[in-house]
């Protein structure tokens, strides 16, 4: 990730719900490889920025991401067939490489080994919903602990891209997606942030 202001696709600056959650200024503006892989592609890109502190230390934080490949640890029983996300690290995994399959869906196109992960929605079904999606995961110092931030960039053949073109029911399924991909990612970075802390009896208000 590179301080980058005004250079990530699309309204890299949206402010508010649904489209920035617990995202520092400086977090929102800055550049990340998914948008840099969005602006590569040409056209316009709408981006989403999450955020949550987490009071572990980046290498653990980044591990918990490894474990994205055998579950999303968000609402299991919506994405994961009612199967809870496994609670333990998967060591037998190995190290995060790309070319991988992420929560099923995804694949992973660039890895920054303790800092980085971005993926790319993989052809079929979710990517004819939803278009060219890319997903950057990002692990950042902070303090003792660490920044766990998530980036959504909805490329041009997405529905929120395109609302534009499409105008009032446009504009509704942008938001929709958005405040749906908020509902999930928000669970999801509370899961992982709860467990690179100690376990699923974590506890956050």
């Amino acid at each position: 990730m590179s301080e980058a202001p005004g250079r990530a696709a699309g309204p890299a600056h949206a402010r508010g719900l649904p489209w920035v959650w617990g995202a520092t200024p400086q977090e929102v503006a800055a550049d990340y490889r998914c948008d840099q892989r969005a602006r590569r592609r040409g056209g316009t890109a709408r981006r989403a920025v999450r955020a949550v502190s987490v009071a572990a230390s980046p290498g653990q934080v980044y591990a918990w991401l490894g474990n994205l490949r055998v579950a999303p640890y968000s609402y299991d029983w919506v994405d994961n067939a009612g199967r809870r996300s496994p609670r333990a690290l998967r060591s037998d995994l190995g190290a995060l490489e790309t070319g991988q399959r992420v929560m099923t869906i995804f694949t992973a196109v660039h890895v920054v080994e303790g800092a980085e992960l971005t993926l790319e929605l993989r052809p079929g079904p979710a990517r004819w919903v939803f278009g060219e999606v890319l997903v950057t995961y990002a692990v950042r110092p902070a303090g003792a602990g660490a920044r766990l931030v998530a980036v959504l960039s909805l490329g041009p053949g997405s529905p929120a891209a395109c609302s534009g073109r499409r105008g009032r029911l446009g504009t509704a399924r942008q938001h929709l997606l958005a405040w749906g991909d908020l509902v999930m990612m928000r669970k999801q970075l509370q899961t992982l942030r709860d467990l690179a802390e100690g376990g699923p009896s974590a506890r956050r208000p």
